[in-house]
């Protein structure tokens, strides 16, 4: 068999699509952003990253699985000249607009093309209990058992410490970055903590080994959580305006979700009582919790499989 996957970004939606690389033992071709590419590139030998620049280097051969998770137009125009035999996932209709197929429903319904129109796939995500994971491997036919998150091994810094903060979720969702991080980390300094607000890296690795030297991440719902879900580090995630159940925690994750999430769920403005809601004495007992879960002689959790210690399947 063949698989074709079209997971762009974000970067943590990539992050969390790679458990189905378990599901599948035959040669995998995936296209991605460039950015994303050292994420995948080397994670098995017979998976192929490609650019989505270098897309057409795909094009080909034929499929007998092509999983398209991309809900835009051009994605959808790039599925529809190739060849397959199954395909999971979004493509283009011959009115020239976005469609998805049956299977992919559950995960689509809930998507900005949902059939439902915008409004309703946001109450239905709202009211959705199942993972990220859950939906995606069950419209294929499998079923989701915790299956790790894949990730090359982390480039090496010097930036260690008890906690990591992720203060920043990007422009996309202003309303993910809690006010009150810096009132955090002076009360966890004011522990002796050694707390580190995570700089800029020129490399996602760098990034991820950042993440990786913490015993504690906390933030919102953005790719350093990822990271910390994929190399066994505990965190503490604030959800202000997206899904926390869409999240699998594999035991590692303490959810706070804002008692205002239902009226700025999935809003991409400014309000400050968005990230105001919840308060800093929960999220520093939160820290503290996971800081004991991981204290010296507590075993380490690390679901992820990360490149030194992957066995290919072939």
């Amino acid at each position: 068999m063949s698989i074709l996957i079209i997971k762009l970004g974000a970067t943590g939606d990539v992050v969390r699509t790679t458990p189905l690389l378990e599901k599948f033992t035959c040669g995998v071709t995936w296209i991605t952003a460039a950015k994303n590419l050292s994420l995948l590139d080397g994670l098995r030998e017979n998976l192929r990253s490609l650019s989505w620049e270098d897309r057409n280097l795909a094009a080909g051969q034929s499929y007998d699985l092509v999983i398209n998770l991309e809900d835009t137009l051009e994605a959808g125009q790039y599925v529809h000249g190739l060849k397959f035999g199954r395909l999971f996932g979004a493509f283009l209709k011959n009115d020239n607009q976005l469609a998805y197929t049956d299977d992919s429903q559950g995960w689509f319904d809930l998507s900005l093309i949902s059939r439902f129109g915008k409004q309703a796939a946001d109450q239905l995500k709202l009211e959705n209990r199942r993972t990220y994971q859950d939906l995606i491997f069950s419209g294929l036919g499998f079923r989701f058992n915790g299956e790790a998150y894949r990730l090359p091994q982390p480039t090496w810094t010097n930036l260690t410490g008890d906690v990591a903060v992720s203060p920043e979720a990007g422009p996309v969702w202003p309303m993910k970055n809690w006010a009150s991080y810096h009132l955090l980390k002076e009360k966890l300094e004011a522990r002796g903590l050694v707390v580190n607000v995570l700089p800029r890296r020129e490399t996602l690795l760098e990034h991820l080994g950042d993440v990786r030297n913490h015993r504690c991440l906390v933030g919102g719902d953005s790719l350093p959580m990822h990271f910390a879900l994929g190399t066994g580090t505990r965190c503490v995630t604030l959800f202000n305006c997206t899904s926390p159940w869409e999240i699998h925690d594999y035991g590692l994750q303490q959810k706070i979700v804002s008692p205002l999430l239902a009226e700025f769920f999935y809003q991409r403005g400014r309000d400050p009582r968005a990230t105001t809601a919840i308060g800093l004495d929960e999220v520093f007992a939160g820290v503290m919790n996971q800081l004991d879960a991981s204290a010296p002689g507590t075993a380490r959790k690390n679901p992820a499989k990360l490149e030194s210690t992957l066995a290919t399947k072939v």
